[in-house]
């Protein structure tokens, strides 16, 4: 049903004749909540720290979590000391909790996992963003900027800079809101991000202001088993590899291994797909080449012929550039 659904979001069909007024009620809904909160009748709640939102407006992958980690290592080299959180989707529990790099991805999700792993931050989660910052503050004082990875929509968390991810290769699909669309919100609402960035314009096509681009870029691989066993590509040259993707866009991490030259068996997954050794049959046999997101999830039940492939977020310098110089204007750092 899920598939199907999304399919949908990408096309105009009959079936819009029925999705289309659901869509009218979703966005009268999601309208009012943002109104209240921007008239203050329902209350934003204030962080000690600065707190920086990464989000979209769409639902699928759009690269927050390798911007994240971009974002961790900007401000770091900035003189910063940032902390992490997250909802840890599809983690047990809502209260508060740290996650280190040993935590286990199906109690505090996957993508923590990574970021904890990857960031070299203080990473906690839970449902309720605004206590889970106000606990990540109290154990770590040192911490003087919080990132809230896919925290746009949640209003209760004030915040100090917005910035909204775009996938340059879907961008917004047909335009419409769900569930006739995939948007949670419309297009409009960039408009007061402080910072939208295009994961993958590379068209040279003129840019609005406080728009930049970003690309996502990785070519040597790493054994899941043995990490510091690395490899080039060509490792795999007249090999048929199984590529497993279980991300909110597969297909991109499939079209990146082409073009490194992989002849592919193509096994996508949903979005944070809960894997077990029954979803990868032939984990014995033949190469398998995953996501970092995917591997934190598998890493007890495959064997010596597993590799992954790590990406980081090249971004445009004015990225960096707009992030200081807002937080700079809170505190005069």
């Amino acid at each position: 049903m899920r598939n199907w659904l999304e399919r949908q979001w990408y096309r105009w069909s009959i079936w819009h004749l029925i999705l289309l007024p659901l869509s009218l009620l979703f966005w009268l809904i999601t309208a009012t909540r943002r109104s209240l909160y921007r008239s203050g009748w329902m209350r934003s709640e204030k962080l000690s720290k600065p707190v920086i939102v990464i989000g979209n407006i769409s639902v699928g992958g759009t690269g927050k979590t390798p911007l994240v980690l971009a974002l961790a290592a900007l401000l770091k080299a900035a003189g910063y000391h940032p902390g992490i959180i997250s909802r840890g989707y599809l983690g047990k529990g809502s209260l508060p909790r740290c996650v280190t790099t040993d935590s286990e991805p199906r109690a505090v999700g996957d993508e923590p996992v990574l970021l904890a792993r990857r960031s070299g931050c203080p990473v906690w989660v839970g449902r309720r963003r605004v206590e889970v910052g106000q606990a990540l503050i109290a154990s770590h004082p040192e911490v003087d900027v919080i990132l809230c990875d896919d925290g746009l929509q949640h209003y209760r968390l004030s915040r100090d800079v917005e910035i909204v991810v775009i996938d340059a290769l879907r961008w917004f699909g047909n335009g419409q809101l769900l569930p006739a669309g995939p948007l949670r919100e419309p297009v409009k609402r960039m408009r007061s991000a402080d910072v939208v960035v295009i994961n993958g314009w590379l068209t040279g096509a003129p840019m609005q202001r406080r728009e930049f681009t970003m690309r996502l870029t990785g070519d040597v691989l790493y054994n899941l088993r043995n990490p510091e066993l690395k490899a080039q590509p060509e490792i795999f040259a007249g090999q048929r590899v199984h590529a497993v993707a279980g991300i909110g866009h597969p297909q991109r991490f499939f079209t990146q291994l082409k073009k490194m030259g992989l002849q592919l068996i193509e096994h996508p997954f949903p979005d944070h797909h809960p894997y077990t050794p029954q979803d990868l049959p032939w984990h014995e046999s033949e190469a398998i080449v995953m996501t970092e997101k995917d591997a934190v999830k598998c890493v007890d039940f495959v064997g010596d012929n597993a590799w992954v492939l790590p990406v980081e977020a090249q971004l445009d310098v004015g990225v960096g550039l707009a992030v200081l110089e807002k937080l700079r204007n809170l505190h005069g750092r």
